[in-house]
């Protein structure tokens, strides 16, 4: 029962961090530096 509320807490934790990144615009930021580095990893960049 423990492990259960553990787990859950983790989930709604992340959740939570996941929604204020959208909100306050991360998302592009990370998609931008994730981009770059596909580039550079292929040779374009």
């Amino acid at each position: 029962m423990k492990k259960n509320s553990i787990r859950i807490g983790l989930l709604a934790a992340a959740i939570v961090f996941i929604v204020i990144g959208c909100v306050n615009k991360e998302f592009h930021d990370v998609f931008m530096k994730a981009v770059y580095i596909c580039l550079e990893c292929i040779g374009i960049g």
